[in-house]
């Protein structure tokens, strides 16, 4: 039986940091976990201006009231996706954002028009060339009513970022729901805005002048936390997650349990264990609170050796099924038919040299690498590094054998 606590919400991390340079005062945010994601935010928060003192695994205490600069070169925001945070954030603070193009994986169309579209009906002007995005107003954004046409986690991100200095309500219809739109609600508020609504598909946000500053820890990292999960149900493990919410888990621990696999929750830890042979079960990835897609890959890789033949359907990014090349490498049997895949289970994946398509990919091949007979070595894992603290470190003090090499 292994122990292991789940680090702090990547989701979050890299959306309250952004978030900062709103605030008229010093913040203090806890529980960050120590990923590259955070790392490239920081220098570009450095960039700009404002004074940030971190202190990896722990905290950081931004003082953002030197930051004067609003210009983000490609360069930097190419080095992850959430740098279109950065979009409405420095809208709010400066009325005039200059963003590069974000960076991030390659799992499909990625399109931002619903962003641009928020921060217009704010009264935000908007010119897209080059590479970059130009977004200004002469003078404070508007409360406005905002549509969007699908449901879009950034999109919903980065109009609350916008709207919290704004002048007078902003509503957001068609909201998305994720724990870290929540989880950016609280933030704001222990800040002195005033969200309500987080978690629910309206949310308003009526504007504020001035945002003081506070200490606030960011909730664990969902995705984390299933990716222990389903690492324990591979290696028919015996593991607790603590530092968890097991709330926030209810769609994976369906399908564990659907698989037979005994799921325990408590308030704050959940302990993954085996109890019969696994079943394979039918997914298909939805917005919160269905199944997430950041969580398809790994499981993907558990139903790989899944007795029977198993359907995963991908709704959200088209091209997640990408890593499956180097799952046939390992002995993996499916079949692709437009966005779902039939997934064959097979008594055996062997140990194979594989290489990270994207970060949850990066996650998967690391699972079907606990599951397999023989040696494993996963190439380009600079991927996983952008979303998951010392991955390695963690499943090795649960028994796995897993080191990192320098190559």
């Amino acid at each position: 039986m292994g122990e292991i606590t789940v680090s702090g919400g990547k989701n979050t991390a890299v959306a309250v940091i952004p978030a900062t340079l709103l605030c008229d005062e010093p913040c203090t945010i806890e529980n960050l976990p120590d990923i590259d994601d955070v790392h490239v935010l920081i220098q570009i928060l450095r960039s700009l201006g404002a004074l940030v003192d971190y202190v990896p695994g722990h905290h950081m205490t931004v003082d953002p009231r030197p930051a004067t600069g609003f210009h983000v070169p490609y360069a930097q925001s190419s080095r992850l996706r959430a740098s279109y945070y950065l979009w409405g954030a420095l809208l709010g603070r400066c009325a005039r954002a200059e963003v590069g193009y974000p960076g991030g994986c390659t799992i499909g169309s990625r399109p931002f028009d619903q962003h641009l579209k928020g921060f217009m009906a704010l009264g935000a002007q908007i010119e897209d060339r080059g590479g970059m995005v130009y977004a200004r107003t002469d003078e404070r954004l508007v409360g406005s009513d905002v549509f969007f046409d699908c449901v879009t986690v950034g999109g919903t991100i980065n109009v609350m970022l916008a709207a919290a200095k704004a002048e007078g309500t902003t509503v957001i219809y068609n909201a998305a729901k994720e724990p870290h739109i929540v989880d950016l609600a609280n933030f704001l508020n222990s800040m002195g805005a005033r969200v309500r609504g987080a978690g629910t598909d309206v949310i308003r946000i009526r504007g504020v002048q001035r945002l003081h500053g506070c200490t606030y820890a960011v909730i664990p990292d969902q995705i984390e936390t299933g990716t222990l999960m389903i690492a324990a149900a591979a290696t028919r493990g015996d593991v607790t997650i603590h530092g968890c919410i097991p709330t926030h888990m209810e769609a994976l621990t369906a399908k564990l349990l659907e698989m037979g696999v005994s799921v325990t929750e408590n308030d704050d830890s959940i302990r993954v264990r085996p109890r019969s042979d696994q079943r394979a079960v039918n997914i298909k990835t939805q917005v919160y609170p269905g199944f997430p897609t950041d969580l398809q890959q790994p499981m993907t890789a558990l139903l790989c050796m899944a007795k029977g033949t198993s359907t995963v359907t991908e709704t959200i990014f088209e091209q997640r099924f990408k890593f499956l090349d180097e799952l046939r490498r390992m002995g993996a049997r499916f079949k692709l038919v437009d966005n779902t895949a039939l997934i064959e289970g097979v008594p055996q994946l062997y140990g194979a040299p594989v290489t990270v398509t994207d970060l949850r990919a990066g996650a998967a091949l690391v699972v079907a690498g606990l599951m397999a007979k023989g040696v494993t070595e996963i190439y380009e894992t600079s991927y996983i590094d952008r979303g998951y603290e010392r991955i390695e470190e963690k499943l090795r003090l649960l028994g796995a054998d897993i080191r990192r090499e320098p190559v």
